[in-house]
């Protein structure tokens, strides 16, 4: 039910992040931005990378630290291709489970390899008081559409169908470019961004000028 619930974040739920991006719509024209979550692995990003190549759009990737820690050459492979890097912590914390200090120390361990102002949470989920923490030295960016693609439970037609449900002007979209949203992910994310270009939406980085 929760997880349903994350799909789109209500109104309601978002009041709960003050400050956070969870949408970017353009004035003019219509916006999408593509992100990808919990890498760099060398099973998956690779093949992430090259795909976004072939389909001609930048990215934006919220790493792991000590992903990047272990797979350097692949982290600076991301920034080199002309994507958008940015901090998804250190070692994948839980906020609502982690005290607030311990939490703020893995962000910024994260941020000495990442060096990034955006910042999202693993699992989408926070305490008050560390919304409140993170907002003095990074922009929180959630998403408007979450795939779902790492959950085994679906087929990649849902998790496409789920861009083409929700999927609007500004939307900031997450895939995962890791190994348990891998058989999802790698059939319906070049779906996705092919149709999306074909409905007229051009791809922005976090960081981009709507």
């Amino acid at each position: 039910m929760i997880e349903r619930l994350l799909c789109r974040v209500p109104l309601w739920y978002r009041a709960f992040f003050p400050g956070a991006r969870w949408r970017i719509p353009a004035i003019r024209g219509k916006s999408i931005y593509l992100t990808f979550d919990d890498g760099p692995v060398p099973e998956v990003t690779p093949w992430v990378l090259d795909t976004l190549d072939e389909l001609g759009v930048k990215a934006t990737f919220f790493c792991v630290a000590d992903n990047v820690r272990k797979y350097p050459e692949l982290f600076q492979d991301i920034i080199s291709r002309g994507h958008q890097v940015a901090n998804h912590s250190y070692h994948h914390l839980k906020g609502l489970t982690c005290p607030t200090k311990r939490y703020m120390q893995d962000v910024y361990q994260a941020h000495e390899l990442i060096q990034s102002r955006y910042f999202r949470p693993p699992y989408g989920h926070l305490r008050l008081s560390q919304v409140r923490e993170l907002s003095h030295s990074f922009e929180i960016i959630m998403w408007d559409v979450l795939t779902r693609d790492y959950n085994s439970k679906l087929h990649p037609d849902e998790v496409f169908g789920l861009v083409q449900r929700y999927a609007r002007n500004g939307s900031i979209i997450v895939f995962h470019d890791s190994i348990k949203a891998e058989r999802n992910m790698k059939i319906a994310m070049p779906r996705a961004v092919q149709w999306l270009k074909d409905e007229g939406y051009h791809f922005l980085r976090i960081g981009d000028a709507p």
